[in-house]
């Protein structure tokens, strides 16, 4: 943990949030400008518990209302995309390992498409839903013996991370030589942030632990002799995000003004190259 004190060091207030989804809970924001990487303070000592909703979609697989209806019919969408990005890499085995698999439908793509899967999730229900379709999971990173990864994904994964800098150091020994690491993460740079300000639904505090940008995402990995091979858009992220903001913002489901401030966020961020959600594709140097 000593690596990861430079993290929390020179903070500065950057904005206030409250938990909208489990507690109501009010959390600082506090700036690491020498990673331009936002911190959320404090972190609760019973952190599991803050996941314990139904409305933490990624852990079910709910299509109890219109959101969560959308979301599923997107994550089909998605999947396709995801695992189009794995096949475009040139590797020898094929052996992925995905963190924060959730309900294993990822892996379960990937399956399909000729890929060996491993997986990790901390969710027992999510776990329980997954090997239900097949798709076993390990609890921890830790319990994976395997090494070598051809690729190691992490879907909006790495800011829920408490230890992130050993972290980073784990998933760098697991991964091959050759291999790529996938990250995808929000980006309070974007539009639909700064738009929302607090009521940003991407800041997810307190489950979210962190917030980070472009630079925060090179200089984090540049430490553990990694860089940044290529950054994607994840254009269906300001327009989901942008729905709960307004649900957050006002009370109410505003679904046009939502997708107006969606499209205009991928708009401006075709223009500065900061989108809702960017995915890095990482490689070892």
């Amino acid at each position: 943990m000593a690596n990861q004190n430079k993290l929390y060091k020179g903070l500065t207030p950057y904005l206030n949030c409250k938990d909208h989804t489990v507690s109501q809970e009010s959390y600082e924001l506090l700036k690491n400008n020498k990673y331009e990487l936002l911190v959320t303070s404090p972190v609760p000592l019973d952190l599991p518990s803050y996941y314990k909703s139904e409305a933490y979609i990624s852990h079910t697989d709910s299509r109890k209302s219109f959101l969560d209806k959308i979301y599923q019919s997107v994550k089909k969408y998605t999947l396709k995309k995801k695992v189009s990005l794995l096949n475009s890499f040139s590797t020898p085995s094929k052996k992925v390992l995905d963190i924060g698999s959730g309900t294993g439908d990822f892996l379960r793509a990937c399956k399909n498409s000729n890929w060996t899967i491993f997986g990790v999730e901390p969710s027992a229900q999510a776990r329980e839903i997954s090997e239900s379709k097949g798709i076993p999971a390990f609890k921890d990173i830790n319990e994976v013996r395997e090494e070598n990864f051809d690729v190691i994904t992490l879907w909006h994964v790495l800011e829920h991370i408490e230890n992130l800098t050993e972290y980073i150091q784990l998933l760098k020994q697991k991964l091959s030589p050759t291999g790529k690491l996938i990250i995808a993460v929000p980006n309070y740079k974007s539009f639909d942030a700064n738009h929302y300000k607090e009521f940003w639904a991407a800041f997810d505090v307190p489950r979210h632990l962190w917030h980070f940008s472009k630079k925060s995402i090179e200089l984090l990995f540049s430490e553990a002799s990694m860089s940044v091979e290529k950054v994607l858009p994840m254009k269906f992220d300001a327009y989901y995000v942008s729905m709960l903001s307004e649900k957050y913002k006002t009370g109410k489901n505003n679904f046009l003004k939502a997708f107006w401030i969606g499209f205009l966020s991928n708009w401006k961020g075709k223009r500065v190259l900061e989108y809702s959600s960017h995915i890095y594709v990482l490689k070892n140097r």
